[in-house]
């Protein structure tokens, strides 16, 4: 799961994978096309509960099937599914189709708590089949080089870093604000890209201690409330003794459309990743040296559907269950931890 499998390295393909996308609005239908734009995966079966994302969907995969429920596109010849529906379907949704013997690429957040990704899973290693998220901004070519910076050694040992993910609006469908839906605010939906991040780069290190707090409307709120956090800060302890600030928000006054950042701190050196002009596309990466800087990479760059892409390839290849997937259950524990839950 760490490393994008390249094009030219695909001798193992035999045949196209047929897939199902569950799940086409927009960013389901992103996601199919980069999929299909690979070359290696067919849109056999496509399923939407709003007729007009159905249409729409069809434009992308004309020569697609529509199907009115997962249980019908399951029985359909297909080797995997894509899911792009609300985060409340997704951990039972998943499980259905690894059950069903078929491989699975979710959107995050994979399951609303650790115990719910837990279940998911323990049924993509039980089935042996290929389990993804779209946890896309592993993906951009700024945090590849800066995470190569970290595991070579270049930083020499990183003891501090500090991620944001400032968003100027909200989520626009309600059952974002329903947290029995959602399972949280932007804590689960933009601080799990800043957790996965970090830990990603810095090579999964255990997570010894967190201090976090939560806000809604400007007051405090605890991780059991009823009401859904748009702003939140947390500051994780890891066992190398490093400390990682997060910090994430919906509807923040920032000035500009979002505010997205990376920062790691090493004893040799940094490494800067942020967001260009306010964009939520448009990323910059540098290599900090004291006073100077080295540019990594600078956009434009079609970084969104390429985690969805590695796994197609990956499919295709013939991959199964890759025990990578436990490190999509130790960035969910650190939400929970955020969020003061604790599992038994």
């Amino acid at each position: 799961m760490n490393q994008m499998i390249k094009q030219d390295d695909l001798s193992s393909v035999t045949r196209p994978v047929r897939l199902g996308f569950l799940g086409i609005g927009w960013i389901g239908r992103h996601r199919m096309q980069a999929v299909l734009d690979t070359g290696l995966a067919q849109a056999a079966v496509i399923s939407d509960p709003s007729p007009e994302m159905l249409e729409a969907g069809l434009q992308v995969a004309p020569g697609a099937k529509t199907a009115s429920s997962l249980e019908d596109m399951l029985a359909e010849d297909i080797d995997g599914v894509v899911i792009a529906t609300p985060s409340a379907q997704h951990a039972e949704q998943s499980i259905r189709v690894l059950e069903s013997g078929k491989a699975v690429f979710c959107q995050k957040p994979l399951g609303r708590t650790a115990a719910e990704v837990q279940a998911v899973v323990d049924a993509a290693r039980a089935a042996d089949r290929l389990l993804g998220v779209d946890l896309s901004y592993r993906f951009t070519e700024g945090m590849q080089q800066i995470r190569t910076l970290i595991q070579s050694g270049q930083l020499g040992t990183v003891f501090a870093a500090d991620l944001v993910f400032h968003n100027a609006y909200g989520p626009d469908k309600p059952w974002f604000y329903d947290k029995a839906l959602s399972g949280g605010g932007c804590v689960i939906d933009l601080g799990v890209h800043l957790v996965d991040a970090a830990l990603w780069a810095l090579g999964f290190p255990a997570v010894t201690g967190i201090e976090s707090r939560l806000m809604s409307g400007g007051t405090p709120i605890s991780g059991d409330s009823d009401k859904i956090e748009d702003y939140a800060i947390a500051t994780l302890d890891l066992e190398s003794g490093a400390s990682v600030r997060l910090a994430c928000s919906w509807r923040l006054p920032a000035g500009q459309d979002a505010v997205i950042g990376a920062d790691f701190f090493g004893t040799s050196g940094g490494a800067k990743f942020q967001n260009v002009g306010g964009s939520f596309y448009d990323f910059q990466a540098e290599h900090l040296r004291g006073t100077s800087r080295e540019v990594l990479s600078v956009p434009p760059e079609q970084w969104g559907g390429r985690a969805a892409a590695d796994w197609a390839r990956r499919l295709a290849g013939g991959a199964r269950f890759d025990t990578e997937c436990d490190r999509m259950v130790d960035v969910a524990d650190v939400l929970d931890r955020i969020y003061g839950r604790h599992r038994d």
